[in-house]
Order: structure tokens, then sequence, then C-alpha cells
């Protein structure tokens, strides 16, 4: 009875992060302030950077978030599958194109945890080659997007595990266009 209560619980907390996550990767200022393409890959790369952040700060709870962590991947993938059906993707295409969006969560992951282990160049050419890969971003706003994924992070790192578990998480606001404009340094 525990463990079907346990499972209840899991995915009640993982469809409530994956939510929190679009959530948040549809905040109007990544598009208008930070120039990220409002496209479908556009979509689709916010959505990932935000669970890499989620994910990330997952590991430091490690057992008990495994289980989690699964469930709130097993989650995001269903949704991606359930979009591309919705958007007319046949279905003999729809496993070849989870399979890539797979691999290119995976190395968003790598890229991004290389980002953040290294200095904000690194960060920023992992912003580059992903989060704007459609689209050339201005330096202003690929700074901006490097400083808001670090100040994430740390933002993640102070919740407590509790509620992260419980898929209660807390994102800031987006980069605003006063933070683009002004030089580094000023804010």
């Amino acid at each position: 009875m525990f463990t079907m209560f346990r499972t209840i619980a899991v995915r009640e907390a993982a469809e409530l992060a994956y939510g929190r996550v679009v959530e948040q990767a549809r905040q109007l200022g990544f598009f208008v302030n930070c120039g990220v393409p409002d496209t479908v890959d556009g979509r689709f790369e916010l959505i990932c950077l935000h669970a890499f952040l989620y994910l990330h700060r997952l590991k430091r709870e490690q057992p008990q978030a495994a289980p989690l962590g699964q469930r709130f991947f097993d989650t995001m993938f269903g949704d991606f599958d359930r979009s591309l059906r919705e958007m007319g993707t046949g279905d003999l295409s729809v496993g070849r194109e989870i399979k890539r969006m797979a691999q290119a969560f995976y190395g968003r992951v790598g890229a991004y945890e290389h980002g953040l282990a290294g200095d904000d160049w690194v960060l920023q050419q992992a912003l580059a080659r992903n989060l704007f890969g459609t689209a050339p971003p201005d330096p202003s706003c690929l700074a901006a997007m490097a400083g808001y994924v670090r100040r994430e992070a740390a933002r993640l790192s102070r919740q407590g595990a509790d509620e992260l578990l419980a898929g209660r998480i807390s994102f800031g606001d987006p980069p605003g266009a006063a933070a683009i404009l002004e030089p580094a340094g000023e804010q």
C-alpha cells in the first residue's frame, strides 16, 4: 500500500514540476527581451533549459530523487510525443523524432553542465549553439541569458529538498529589457 501512495506522490510531483518548467519556459520575456526564437525549436530549447536546471538541482538529492527524476523525464517526453502528434507528425515518425529529441536533450544537459562549471564564455557558447541555435543571438541577450542561468541554478540550490521533491519549483523572472540594455557590471 505504501508503494502505491509513493508512486502516486512521485507522479504528482513530476507533473507539477514539469508544469512549472513549461510555465517558466513560456514566459514572454524570453522571446521579447532575450531574443529567443518564438518557434517550436525555441520553445523546445527553453523547456530543455529549465528541465536541465531542475534535474541539475535534483542530483544533490540522490538517491531519493531518482524515481522523481525518471518520472519527470517520462512526463516531459510524453508531452513531447503528444505535441508531435497534435502537430501532425505521423505515427511512424513519432518514435524517431522522440529519439532525436532525447539525444538533443542529453546533449544540452552535457553542454549546460560544462557551461555552469566553466566561465561565462563557455556557458554563453552552449546557449548560443542550443537556445539560440536557429538565430544568431545579440551579445547582450546572450550575456543576460547566461546570467539568468547562473542565477536560477543558484536559486534552485537554495530551495529546500522537500519542496523540490514535491515538484514545487520556484523560478525567477526572465531577464528584463533593462538588464539587457545595461552594460555588464552596471546592473
